[in-house]
């Protein structure tokens, strides 16, 4: 079957119609369009100090082993915490976490004052057990350098489950599963241990 170089029904068109290389802000737009899970990364640096920020580009890479990776910018100081540290942990936020997110989507230096969080047994990795819906504890596998960002992938070591609805991202604003309940609560998810005081 042939593809159509326009699809006026729906207001697209086909590709080889743009002439050139996409910018920034036209690739930024079609990826909002991309509902996602929101996730904070978080790590510790050499000093034991604790990092994080909000992070959207987490992606399954195999089962076996357990790998997934995320996308740091080149200059994140979360990025220099695991390359100290060798490990990171992805905090998937529920529903009621969405202040958490715009706090370590901030400039912020003081976002682990603010939070509910607790370091790992053994590892010392801070989980952000009060907002997260699951914590998988990883160590890195391997780093890719591409255009102005990192590419860490990330051995899973550990997981926990908690329960809610996980928090989503898209079209520039927050929701949650259609159909489900908003997961609010005001402690720790079942199953993720209660938070050490930041």
């Amino acid at each position: 079957m042939g593809t159509s170089a326009s699809h006026p029904e729906n207001g697209t068109t086909g590709p080889g119609t743009s002439g050139g290389g996409t910018d920034p802000a036209t690739f930024r737009e079609f990826m909002g369009t991309y509902y996602t899970g929101v996730t904070v990364v978080t790590s510790i640096d050499g000093g034991g100090r604790p990092h994080g920020l909000t992070c959207n580009s987490l992606t399954s890479v195999t089962l076996a082993p357990p790998t997934l990776l995320i996308c740091l910018g080149h200059r994140s100081g979360t990025l220099a915490a695991i390359r100290d540290s060798g490990g990171f942990v992805v905090n998937l936020l529920h529903t009621g976490g969405r202040r958490t997110a715009e706090l370590f989507a901030s400039a912020r230096a003081d976002r682990f004052d603010h939070v509910g969080w607790l370091p790992s047994d053994g590892t010392g990795l801070p989980w952000l057990a009060e907002d997260a819906c699951a914590i998988a504890e990883c160590r890195v596998a391997d780093t890719v350098s591409c255009g102005d960002h990192t590419v860490v992938f990330g051995r899973v070591t550990r997981v926990e489950t908690g329960w809610g609805s996980p928090l989503l991202y898209g079209m520039r604003e927050f929701s949650g599963p259609a159909g489900r309940g908003t997961g609010l609560h005001s402690g720790p998810a079942p199953g993720i241990p209660a938070p050490h005081p930041a």
